[in-house]
């Protein structure tokens, strides 16, 4: 029960932190590891397992393009594609400017506007590459 309650309290201190930084950089962690008690492997191991947690600086805006079956089958990697392309980043990476992280996620829940995006929650639907300019350029103001 002990560990368990331990591991309660790592989780809920790696949340407080990351919401406080963006991120989890590894002065964070080893802060942290010492502040608990635990060794830096077990911080680290979580902070790298649990997708909701990041090692690496986010951008200002998240980008979710859904890769689930039916945004998949509408053209959603040709969107996922034009954003790369735009953004000069890959799946996964945050632009030099930290204004954009691009995400490939899987169902949205929005099936019936496939292919779907979601910035900051705001969700974009029935989407064709061409109109993604013009949605970043909101963003970018």
């Amino acid at each position: 029960s002990s560990i368990r309650g331990a591991q309660g309290i790592l989780m809920q201190t790696l949340h407080e932190a990351q919401d406080i930084f963006g991120y989890l950089p590894i002065e964070v962690q080893k802060f942290i590891a010492d502040e608990l008690d635990v060794p830096l492997a077990e911080v680290y191991g979580v902070a790298t397992f649990y997708t909701q947690f990041s090692i690496e600086p986010k951008g200002k805006h998240k980008i979710g393009v859904c890769l689930g079956t039916a945004c998949y089958v509408k053209g959603s990697q040709q969107v996922l594609d034009r954003l790369s392309k735009e953004l000069n980043v890959k799946v996964g990476g945050t632009t030099a400017d930290n204004l954009f992280t691009l995400e490939a996620t899987r169902c949205l829940g929005c099936c019936g506007l496939a292919p779907v995006m979601m910035i900051d929650g705001d969700v974009y639907g029935k989407l064709e590459p061409k109109k993604i300019p013009e949605i970043l350029a909101e963003y970018k103001k």
